[in-house]
């Protein structure tokens, strides 16, 4: 929404953030408001005294869902990510790669945000065939908006940025993104010593650790980490572009099949990208479905492994492979044909609905309020300050970083 923004015509757009802490900080794209409090009530207050200045409301998260639902606002749910494959008010949400469930809430908590969700006035994702977002949204919504889009900053990300100042004595793969199974961390991990070729892979200090059990899965994969993969810290929004130019190539996720922001802003950058595209998952471009050209074509560690010598080995094969990448990302992620699209769906939401607050009788909203600070009291305030977002150490760090 930070990069959306800048681009669109018709609409302007104002951000409110939550606090950010450990990685999440990293991410900041700055000229964005923060609440000042962790506390719901206060975050719900602040919306109340400010929601007459605007149309309309746009949330990319369940914690933004929560606030709009709670002020009795008109919002759009944008979901990105597995906000919507693992939705937190279905019982003992799970994935395939994981024994225990993502989310453990309780029947009042999936009760409410079952609330939070039916009362969103327009519900938008991306993709079409199965397991794809737009397929669980359309379990719940039948409704359900379709933008496939999503937009780079390319005054930021383009081919012109300086690389970072490190010395580099081998091919090297850059991989920002944070690793875990959901990004196929144990698929890359097994690929890497089956590869022929010499190179090394610049991979940040950043995995899940959503529940216990992910914790002990990273602990384990550290314990195996191959020799190629060094890991690095942290990089800021605003440095990513100079270590995109500073990598010969990169290395993105390999299990979802669908790319995210590491695999369209690196292109943009000017560098190839290696990511599992699956076939069966398309983008629907002005009309017409399109298959993503990335490579490899199945998530099988073996075919990985052959693309990474290849992407090493053979400058024809890199340079093909990054020419196809280009043409494709231009398509989907140019800001100024995102920007349209959703210039168009506010435009036509506005139009139905007017004003920014929600038809709902006032008594039904305080009442729900006046839960909601009962639970922030009694429960939510102890784990708020217990949670802590963990970051583990490693010596491993690359010291000619600057």
């Amino acid at each position: 929404m930070a990069v959306l923004r800048k681009y669109v015509k018709n609409s302007t757009v104002h951000l409110i953030n939550f606090p950010r802490v450990g990685p999440a900080s990293y991410t900041y794209t700055g000229d964005v408001e923060f609440f000042d409090s962790i506390r719901v009530s206060d975050q719900v207050k602040k919306v109340n005294e400010i929601k007459k200045n605007f149309d309309i409301c746009i949330t990319t998260s369940w914690e933004g869902a929560r606030v709009a639902f709670l002020a009795n606002l008109n919002y759009i749910m944008y979901f990105v990510g597995g906000d919507i494959r693992t939705a937190p008010f279905v019982k003992n949400a799970r994935v395939s790669y994981l024994k225990e469930p993502v989310h453990s809430k309780n029947f009042v908590e999936r009760w409410f945000l079952r609330q939070v969700f039916d009362n969103a006035i327009v519900c938008v994702t991306y993709g079409g065939e199965k397991d794809d977002s737009m397929y669980y949204l359309k379990k719940y919504r039948k409704d359900a908006v379709r933008i496939d889009r999503v937009a780079v900053d390319t005054e930021i990300f383009n081919d012109k940025v300086e690389p970072v100042n490190k010395s580099k004595t081998k091919f090297t793969f850059l991989s920002p993104q944070r690793q875990g199974l959901e990004k196929g961390m144990d698929i890359i991990w097994k690929a890497i010593p089956m590869c022929k070729s010499d190179f090394e892979v610049l991979q940040v200090n950043w995995f899940d650790q959503r529940n216990a059990e992910e914790k002990e899965i990273v602990r384990e994969f550290l314990e195996k980490k191959p020799p190629q993969i060094k890991l690095i810290p942290l990089i800021k929004r605003e440095d990513m572009p100079r270590y995109y130019a500073f990598a010969d190539a990169i290395l993105g996720q390999m299990r979802v099949g669908r790319n995210g922001g590491i695999e369209r802003e690196a292109v943009f950058c000017g560098r190839p990208v290696i990511h599992y595209s699956n076939s069966n998952i398309t983008y629907l471009i002005d009309g017409h479905e399109m298959v993503a050209p990335y490579l490899p074509h199945s998530n099988d560690p073996e075919e990985l492994a052959k693309v990474i010598d290849r992407v090493v080995q053979e400058r024809g094969f890199r340079e093909k492979l990054f020419e196809e990448e280009s043409e494709f990302v231009d398509k989907i992620s140019n800001p100024h044909k995102v920007a349209a699209e959703w210039d168009n769906l506010f435009e036509t939401v506005h139009s139905r609905f007017k004003i920014i607050e929600r038809n709902t009788p006032h008594f039904k909203i305080e009442i729900l309020n006046l839960i909601s600070k009962m639970a922030e009291r009694l429960l939510y305030e102890k784990r708020w300050k217990n949670k802590k977002a963990p970051v583990l150490q490693s010596n491993d760090f690359p010291k000619t970083i600057k």
